[in-house]
């Protein structure tokens, strides 16, 4: 908490630790990353979902308690003036049943809610675990870290010299399917389209821009967005999702506009993920390049072990994935996949409130 000390000489106040604030309102910490350019803002503590966690709640029950009743903290973190509509965080949750055993556990955070998995940030959190000391006695050149998402445990694998980590990153994924394939839907303003359906900790519908008229090159960001977000509703509305595990999981997070250079090769093919409200990952997506790894071997159009590289169609950064281990998941045939990338640190933050302030817990500008 801040100190009340007075002013120097030269205006600055170097005796005051923080700027005035409500001395009820939340103090909040934050190591600041990004992953190919996708933001991640990591909340290492919060006071409220520890208090949870140790009540003995599950990571999705945890998700749900903290939606329900905590939701502020998201808004004020997220939205602006803190954040953006292209910001994406994660509180970091040590031990109970939350975490399961794991290192730690995440729940994620971005401007419409919270999601089930998220790749970009599981590699910018494997490096975290180990720099701010998560990881008992971690190994060289590579240290496995243990995370429990809410869709299920992942595992990072991190580069370690013994006094940072390092890049790139790489985790293995909870078993990803093919929920639907070739399944025609009927998109306003667009016509009919066909479209697939991934799982990768989250679903995702998967088109080449070329059924909208577009080009996920060359055509204005807005115009795909718009197209991409038309593709979600019309799928929500026209087809029922299931998940083998829970219904709190059977959700269509976006949809991911490709090239349709889905059959093998050595070239990047390129896509890009709309998400939420609308929202535009600068990565090229890990549970995205997750779910379309096991789209193409389902398809027959990969083997397992065979890389393929992902390119957003945003920053021009990159992903490798591969299917790495066939496996079952409910009814499903899966796959494990290994998505590879690299996270960076850009800072760190402390943010305040003031009680008064009419636009404390943020706003959100489409």
């Amino acid at each position: 908490m801040a100190a009340r000390g007075g002013g120097d000489s030269d205006g600055v106040g170097a005796g005051r630790a923080l700027p005035p604030h409500s001395p009820s309102g939340a103090v909040l910490h934050t190591v600041e990353m990004h992953t190919g350019g996708e933001p991640l803002r990591i909340i290492p503590r919060l006071e409220a979902a520890e208090r949870a966690a140790a009540a003995g709640l599950s990571l999705l029950s945890l998700r749900r308690e903290v939606a329900a009743r905590h939701d502020h903290v998201r808004r004020a973190l997220m939205h602006e003036p803190r954040g953006h509509a292209g910001m994406y965080g994660a509180v970091v949750v040590r031990g109970g049943a939350a975490a399961d055993g794991a290192h730690l556990a995440a729940l994620f955070l971005h401007c419409a809610g919270y999601s089930a998995m998220c790749g970009h940030a599981v590699m910018a959190l494997g490096r975290f675990a180990l720099d701010y000391g998560l990881v008992p006695a971690p190994t060289r050149p590579e240290t496995a870290v243990r995370l429990r998402c809410p869709c299920g445990p992942v595992t990072a694998f991190v580069p370690w010299d013994g006094h940072r980590s390092g890049n790139p990153v790489r985790f293995h994924s909870v078993p990803a399917f093919a929920a639907a394939t070739d399944l025609a839907i009927d998109v306003p303003g667009h016509g009919k389209v066909v479209v697939d359906i991934g799982y990768g900790g989250t679903f995702y519908a998967f088109l080449s821009a070329e059924q909208l008229g577009l080009d996920v090159c060359s055509s204005k960001t807005r115009d795909l967005v718009s197209a991409a977000s038309a593709v979600t509703e019309a799928v929500k509305k026209q087809f029922k999702l299931h998940h083998p595990e829970s219904e709190d999981l059977a959700f269509l997070y976006g949809t991911i506009l490709t090239d349709g250079k889905d059959a093998f090769s050595e070239e990047p093919t390129t896509n890009i993920c709309v998400f939420a409200d609308e929202q535009v990952d600068r990565s090229p997506t890990g549970s995205g390049v997750t779910a379309r790894i096991a789209l193409q071997y389902h398809k027959g159009l990969i083997q397992l072990h065979q890389s393929r590289t992902f390119q957003s169609s945003t920053t021009g950064s990159l992903f490798t994935g591969k299917a790495v281990k066939e496996a079952k998941f409910g009814n499903y045939n899966a796959v494990i996949v290994e998505v590879s990338g690299e996270a960076f640190y850009t800072g760190t933050a402390t943010f305040t409130v003031e009680e008064e302030d009419p636009l404390k817990h943020g706003f959100f500008l489409k």
